[in-house]
Parts: C-alpha cells; sequence; structure tokens
C-alpha cells in the first residue's frame, strides 16, 4: 500500500487484529450483532476476502471474521497509524505456535520517542483523515450537490474518460439502490452520481463515499424554474426531466458525455458505455439516454431549450408507462430536427414484471430492468433466479471486488 510520506493517522476498513484497541460502545454493537446472526444460523462469509477461508477452516475458533463482516456490513473504517521506516505502537514476534509453523520474527520495528514527529500528538478531526476501503480504493465522503456551482466542482471528481452516468433514485427503494452499488463495484463502474430528492438514505450514500444531488436543493438554486406554471399533475415527472436536463448541460458544459439511467434496473456488463459513435441513444420503456459531448448537443441543449422542456411536457402524448426522461427528451430532440439512435430493447436489455417468473437471465442481455411500480418482493424474485441479487439480510453486498487500477 502506497501511502504519503507524512506520518499521522488515516482510516481503513480492512480489520487488523494485531494490536487492535477496541472501545466499549463499538465492541457492544458488534456483539448484538454477532449473537443475532449465530442465533439465526448466518455464516459470516464475504466472497473475495481471504477470511472466508479462515472461517471455513477454523470455524467458531476464529472470531475476526466475524468483525471483518460486522464492519463490512456497517460500512465502518478502522483508524491505523503510519510512522516512518514501517515503524509501529506494537509489533508481533511471530513465533512458532498455532499462527506459525516456525518463527518468523518481528513483522515491525517498534516505535520509540525518538522516531516521535512534532506534531504527532495532536489528533485531527475524522472527517480530515483520508479513508479507504477494503481495496485500498480512497473513499472520499461528503460530495453533495445543492446547486449549480456544486455540480460543477463535483462533476470532475465523478468523470471517468471524460464520460459520466447520472444514476436516477426517484421511486427506487433503499435495498435496490444498494444491490446496484454491488454490482457497480463488481462491474469497475465508479463514474456515476445519484440523483433523488433529500432524504436520510441520500446523505448516508454520501457520507459513504457515493457522490449525490440533491433535488430539492438542487431545484431551488434553478432560478428559471421559479418563474415556470406547471400544472400540479404533471409537477413530479416536469421537476425530475428538469433537474437531469440541467445535469447533462453541466455536463456538456465540461465536455463530458452523459449517460442518465434510471435506478430500477441492474447492469449485466459494462460494455456499452464504451465510446458509442452516435450522438444521441434513446430508450423508450427502458428510460436510458445518452449524450455525446457533440456540436449537435450544444446547439440545442441551451437555457432555452431547458425552458422549453417544462411547457412541452404537457403536450406529448405517450402512454404512461413509457412516459420518462428517455421518451420525453427523444421526443424534444426529434422535434428540433436532431437525429438519435432509438435503443433495441428486445435484444439490449430484459424487462420483469408480475406475471412473469421463474425466468432465466436470457443471453447477451447488458441491462435487466423494471417499472417503479413493481413490488419489492416479485423485484427480489426476479433478480434471485437470475443470480443478480447480490446484498445479504444486511443490505450488504455479499462480496468484496477488487480490480487492478
Amino acid at each position: 500500500m502506497l501511502l504519503e510520506k507524512t506520518s499521522g493517522l488515516f482510516l481503513y476498513q480492512l480489520v487488523g487484529t494485531w494490536g487492535q484497541l477496541l472501545f466499549p460502545k463499538p465492541w457492544k454493537e458488534f456483539r448484538l450483532w454477532y449473537d443475532d446472526h449465530r442465533a439465526k444460523g448466518i455464516k459470516p462469509f464475504l466472497d473475495g476476502m481471504i477470511s472466508t477461508g479462515w472461517y471455513k477452516k477454523m470455524g467458531e475458533r476464529i472470531w475476526s471474521p466475524w468483525f471483518i463482516k460486522f464492519i463490512h456490513s456497517r460500512g465502518y473504517f478502522n483508524i491505523y497509524t503510519k510512522f516512518p521506516d514501517e515503524k509501529s505502537l506494537s509489533v508481533s514476534h511471530r513465533d512458532a505456535g498455532v499462527n506459525y509453523g516456525k518463527t518468523a520474527g518481528p513483522d515491525s520495528q517498534l516505535l520509540d520517542e525518538n522516531s516521535l514527529d512534532s506534531d504527532f500528538p495532536e489528533m485531527k478531526s475524522l472527517s480530515t483523515m483520508k479513508k479507504y476501503d477494503f481495496c485500498f480504493r480512497e473513499v472520499v465522503s461528503g460530495r453533495i450537490v445543492w446547486s449549480l456551482n456544486d455540480l460543477g466542482s463535483i462533476l470532475p471528481s465523478v468523470q471517468k474518460k471524460e464520460a459520466v452516468l447520472l444514476v436516477s433514485l426517484f421511486g427506487v427503494s433503499e435495498t435496490v439502490t444498494r444491490n446496484l452499488l454491488c454490482h457497480f463495484e463488481r462491474l469497475n463502474i465508479w463514474n456515476y452520481i445519484f440523483i433523488g430528492p433529500a432524504a436520510e438514505f441520500l446523505f448516508h450514500l454520501a457520507q459513504g463515499g457515493h457522490p449525490v444531488i440533491d433535488a430539492d436543493g438542487f431545484l431551488e438554486d434553478i432560478k428559471s424554474f421559479k418563474s415556470l406554471r406547471i400544472k400540479e399533475s404533471n409537477a413530479r415527472l416536469i421537476k425530475e426531466i428538469l433537474l437531469k436536463a440541467y445535469v447533462v448541460k453541466k455536463g456538456l458544459e465540461l465536455g463530458y458525455n452523459t449517460w442518465v439511467v434510471d435506478g430500477n434496473m441492474v447492469f449485466i456488463d459494462n460494455e456499452f458505455f464504451l465510446d458509442p459513435m452516435d450522438n444521441f441513444y434513446a430508450g423508450e420503456s427502458l428510460d436510458l439516454f445518452y449524450v455525446k459531448n457533440s456540436p449537435s448537443a450544444h446547439k440545442i441543449w441551451t437555457h432555452d431549450f431547458l425552458h422549453d422542456v417544462a411547457a412541452m411536457v404537457d403536450k406529448i402524448a405517450l402512454p404512461s408507462d413509457t412516459l420518462n426522461f428517455a421518451s420525453v427528451m427523444a421526443k424534444l430532440v426529434g422535434q428540433k430536427g436532431i437525429r438519435f439512435k432509438r435503443i433495441d430493447e428486445k435484444s439490449f436489455g430484459m424487462k420483469i414484471g408480475n406475471q412473469n417468473l421463474n425466468q432465466a437471465l436470457e443471453t447477451n442481455k447488458k441491462v435487466v430492468y423494471w417499472f417503479r411500480e413493481l413490488d419489492m418482493n416479485s423485484i427480489q424474485k426476479h433478480l434471485q433466479e437470475m443470480s443478480l441479487w447480490v446484498i445479504d439480510n444486511d443490505s450488504s453486498c455479499r462480496a468484496v471486488v477488487c480490480h487492478n487500477s
């Protein structure tokens, strides 16, 4: 692991049991969690972690797999020290015994008073410490967009290869969102930003390192929106569409391509993100829309165009089940005389619903999706049948997936 050369403290999710110091409050929380899970017959399996193999071999003789699973499910971090020359406050001499067949010698050098930096005794705020997840990816907390200025400063930290994935959480449950995040980790997708109504869960996501847009606060910052006359019956839809359109506009100003997707879906692979040739792609019942940073996009995606969006939604005749951002924007772009490519939904994705139980995942599909009206039990059953339900009873990922940077 490579860290800055300066000494000090940092936060890391992986549990180190050598020289570990546990405080009463988190230990009590762990013990209650441990007792509850053991009583239910739940095992501390976490795919991708060596601790799962330890537990399968040693069972209840070893407690660290339980604690590692607890830390993962809660999204907690451990405080680690870093000193020059890999010195530490405690040393394992790794003598022959239970863990070592023969003596391996000390794993580090014990720190002495002459090794301390002058500023070490100062305990900095936890919020200012660098944080790293199990794969030692840096976790950047607190990226919350409340205004256009916020968006302009946060999007550069989100984009990857000048592409941004805007994920709508309107009408998306917390559980579905957590399952989606596990698939993002599996597919090594990190250039996403969530947009949704102000709620505790949205801010919890931001604290966990996921960039978010507070739709309510963001809407208040859009001055032109306040002058619009919106019918109450279409207010929710118009707000959603307008907010996403503004994010796309800011992305274009920064030179980014933008995918706008609904959170009620699961990605099977990420190949369709690879630099599409056309400037615009649009689904119909599948709420997926792509805008390429191109002259044609800059030509139409103006303040006047955005102002016209809300006024025109009432006039668009579309079935209720296809009245979404992708279909509405495709209609408006088409009216401007701009060509776009319609996504072949039958070959591209697989739609699930109440009527088609016991389905296997069809081959060569890029996404599995559903309408937001589908109940949670049906969603979970369908995805379990396809091995796409990848969260456990704590709504945390069943696996840790690390990728080469």
